[in-house]
Formats: structure tokens, C-alpha cells, sequence
């Protein structure tokens, strides 16, 4: 399709202007972020994996009646999405302790926790997304209570469905993160899943092995990131059949 204006670029995706009304089109780049972009690297085919793995995830979520915006994928880069006002908050949600979490309370990472746990951190690069408790977001007025609820509902949903399909290829979803966009119907408000659902915002782990299978790889230097992302979209059955092992990325200091 015909390049559209640029709206907003962030560290993995452009957003451009929709061909319609109320939609966007979104560009997943190569590009790999970690320590709130202190560390970067250029990754071949991993916007590609991207877009087709947050697809698969989308898709899946809007079939069994949890609202996403995902529309379409437009091609191996692309995805036509329904335009959002973006709550300005990272919703995460743990089911075993691990990355901030397991180094903030001092718990052994990988310690299963009695139920899944739903975060909520404030987007700011500058600030480094700092984790903020609910009476912030009602006090600061970037949610209601009634929003808080609505979207804590909305990610065990998720978390429910990502849990069962991960488990379903041998994989342990640790904890992942999404964020949650406004929408209107008329005069009715309701809340969808928006950014995307990938490598990059889940912590996946090989059930048999520990394997990590996410963008702890690029982290913690555990080999090639593409590879990872390649094995999860294989164990799924969405691997594009003109991705391959890619070559060594090209770290930017």
C-alpha cells in the first residue's frame, strides 16, 4: 500500500495514518531495545516475526471474544490496527517471578507465585517506566476504578488464553506486558487490547529446559534473538517461510 503519514515512532514500531477513518497502519521494525534503550541492536527479520506472532495473538484473542485492535495484517511488515487513545500505562502480568520483580522482592526467578499478579507501570521512557500503584492512576487521572477493573479483567483474560496456547508448544509463559486503548461506539467508552503481543513484551521459557525464548536473549547476551523468536513461531505454526536464521546483529554502542 501507498506510504501514509508517519505519526509516532517508537523503539520497535511505526505508526502511520490509516487508509480509513479511525485506523492506523503498523510498521514493526528490526529494531531491538534493552535498559530502556541504553543497549540497542539491529535484528534482521525480527519485525517480521513480530508482526506475524502479535497476529496470531490478536486474532486468537478477538476469536474467542477478548477486543483487541488488530484489523488485519497488510503484509510481512504491516498491520492495519483500529485507532486508540492509549492509557498511558503498561499493564504486566506475572505468573512466575522473574526480571524486576524477582530482583526488587529478592525471590528466586522462576518461583511459581500463588496467583497471577497484575502491575501497572506509568509510560515514560524518561522516567523509566516506573511501577505505580492504583490510587497514582486515580489521583493523576490516567484511569478510573472502573477502567483499573475493566483492564485488570481484560489481561487475566489474556493471560489465560496466552498460558494455555504457550502450553500447548512446551512453553512457560512467565509474565508478559500489554497496554489498553480507549475506544468509542457511539457514546458507549469500552477498553481493547492495543500495541502488540510478542517476544518482545512476554517472558517465554522452554518448559522441559529453562530455555529462555524472549528478549531476555538480546538482554543477557544468550545467544541469537532471532533464533528464539524463530523457535516460538515454528513450535506455533506462523513461521514466514522467507524467514531464516538471521545473521549476527549489529550492536549500536
Amino acid at each position: 500500500m501507498a506510504r501514509r503519514k508517519k505519526l509516532y515512532e517508537g523503539k520497535a514500531k511505526i505508526l502511520y495514518e490509516g487508509p480509513e477513518p479511525g485506523t492506523l497502519v503498523q510498521y514493526f521494525k528490526d529494531d531491538a531495545t534493552a535498559f530502556n534503550a541504553e543497549k540497542k541492536a539491529v535484528i534482521e527479520g525480527k519485525g517480521v516475526l513480530n508482526n506475524r506472532l502479535s497476529e496470531f495473538f490478536m486474532t486468537g484473542l478477538n476469536n474467542i471474544g477478548v477486543p483487541t485492535h488488530f484489523i488485519k495484517r497488510l503484509n510481512m511488515r504491516e498491520q492495519l490496527i483500529r485507532q486508540v487513545e492509549i492509557v498511558p500505562l503498561e499493564v504486566i502480568v506475572r505468573n512466575f517471578a522473574a526480571g524486576s520483580m524477582a530482583k526488587r522482592l529478592g525471590l528466586e526467578e522462576g518461583m511459581p507465585l500463588p496467583r497471577p499478579i497484575v502491575e501497572f507501570s506509568y509510560k515514560d521512557d524518561a522516567l523509566g517506566d516506573p511501577l505505580v500503584p492504583e490510587e497514582y492512576i486515580i489521583a493523576f487521572g490516567w484511569a478510573s476504578q472502573q477502567d483499573l477493573d475493566d483492564i485488570v479483567a481484560l489481561a487475566l483474560r489474556v493471560n489465560d488464553f496466552l498460558t494455555g496456547v504457550m502450553y500447548g508448544v512446551g512453553i512457560k509463559l512467565v509474565d508478559f506486558k500489554i497496554e489498553a486503548g480507549r475506544v468509542w461506539d457511539n457514546d458507549y467508552m469500552r477498553l481493547i487490547v492495543a500495541d502488540e503481543i510478542s517476544p518482545d513484551s512476554c517472558r517465554l521459557w522452554d518448559i522441559e529446559t529453562g530455555q529462555k525464548l524472549d528478549k531476555d536473549v538480546f538482554r543477557r547476551d544468550l545467544g541469537s534473538l532471532t533464533d528464539a523468536y524463530t523457535e516460538v513461531a515454528r513450535r506455533l505454526g506462523v513461521l514466514p517461510s522467507n524467514v531464516t536464521h538471521a545473521p549476527k546483529p549489529h550492536v549500536i554502542n
